[in-house]
């Protein structure tokens, strides 16, 4: 099973994924603009982080910062204004990420498409080890996989058992699946 992060986190993930011109554009916006949680626009000229900076420059759709937003904020059906502690929270986010954000440009969310546009590139050809694949001339060989992995350490007893037997004059082994091991249950 998955594990859901904590909204903090979740915003923080969020907010490293922006890139550097609406991280500064939201930055700049929540100075100057009341923001608010659970909507993008109230009837009182508040706008969420995300249209503000939008409206400041930084014109990008994210939509999982707002999910994260509001996650964080445990915004509901009503639009209602940031705490200041929202707010104080949000500006250190931005600022940190703006911080560890390389002076160049890039940013997480481009390292993280670089990294998945080379692995959509053709694979690596596999080094020559020097042994040659004998599996067509074994293949039909009866017991040329004597080395195959047992799924139940009851399965590799029993051939352990076997192999002693043959080697001790050819005594009879049961299966395991013949094994009546009723008797020797622990109680």
């Amino acid at each position: 099973m998955r594990r859901r992060r904590r909204p903090a986190q979740e915003l923080r993930v969020a907010i490293e994924w922006l890139p550097i011109d609406t991280k500064r554009a939201m930055l700049d916006a929540i100075e100057h603009n009341r923001i608010i949680v659970g909507a993008y626009t109230d009837r009182d000229g508040g706008v969420c982080p995300m249209l503000a900076a939008h409206r400041n420059g930084g014109r990008t759709s994210y939509a999982s910062f707002a999910r994260a937003w509001d996650s964080y904020t445990h915004a509901s059906h009503r639009s209602r204004p940031a705490t200041e502690r929202e707010i104080t929270t949000l500006r250190a986010m931005l600022e940190a990420s703006l911080a560890s954000d390389a002076p160049d440009g890039t940013t997480l969310g481009k390292a993280i498409a670089d990294h998945r546009e080379l692995q959509h590139r053709a694979p690596r050809p596999k080094a020559d080890t020097g042994e040659r694949d004998r599996t067509p001339e074994l293949r039909k060989r009866e017991g040329w996989a004597w080395t195959r992995l047992f799924r139940r350490y009851e399965d590799y007893e029993l051939a352990m058992a076997e192999l002693e037997g043959e080697s001790r004059g050819g005594v009879d082994v049961t299966r395991s699946d013949e094994l009546n091991l009723r008797d020797h249950a622990v109680r």
